[in-house]
């Protein structure tokens, strides 16, 4: 590979990490090329992208980004993947304890990116696929809003939206 491949895949590769909030660097060492075509294919499934790069490229492409996080780049050996994911920082470890199922446990992640929050070790992953999206953490929010709106309105129907029956229910509900 010459010096200009090297620096077209360190930009490329330097873009990638600034359009995708959430990254996952994975150990593909031991899989076939088979395998991580299939993993591939998980991955889109899922709605995330997987790509194999070389350590050093990793590592200059995130410096080129402004991360300097010794711990991060001790996990750069081996033969490391990364996957993108634009979204949601849980749609890569579904897709990692999606594809675990087939092989044993590999892939195996090395170290994530979450809105800029490192995870390092593959004991991350249960912890990062509990993880809740930011849609799903709005929808929590909304609801937890509505509830008591909702107890009172359920409040005012049963009474048949008198203040009498009104009455009558909170009294009937404070008794049992």
């Amino acid at each position: 590979m010459t010096r200009e491949e090297k620096e077209t895949i360190i930009g490329e590769l330097s873009e990638k990490f600034s359009q995708n909030n959430h990254y996952y660097i994975t150990d593909a060492s031991g899989l076939t090329v088979a395998q991580i075509n299939a993993f591939r294919r998980v991955c889109f499934n899922t709605g995330v992208e997987y790509r194999v790069y070389k350590n050093t490229l990793i590592r200059k492409a995130l410096e080129k980004q402004g991360v300097h996080d010794e711990e991060l780049f001790k996990v750069l050996h081996g033969f490391s993947g990364v996957i993108f994911s634009k979204e949601s920082g849980k749609a890569p470890a579904v897709a990692l304890k999606e594809y675990h199922k087939k092989l044993d446990g590999r892939p195996a992640l090395k170290a994530a990116s979450i809105e800029k929050s490192i995870f390092i070790g593959a004991d991350q992953l249960d912890t990062l696929n509990a993880l809740k999206s930011k849609n799903e953490l709005i929808g929590e929010i909304i609801s937890l809003l509505q509830s008591p709106a909702k107890n009172v309105l359920s409040a005012l129907l049963s009474g048949k939206n008198t203040i009498a029956g009104l009455m009558k229910s909170l009294e009937e509900r404070k008794q049992s």
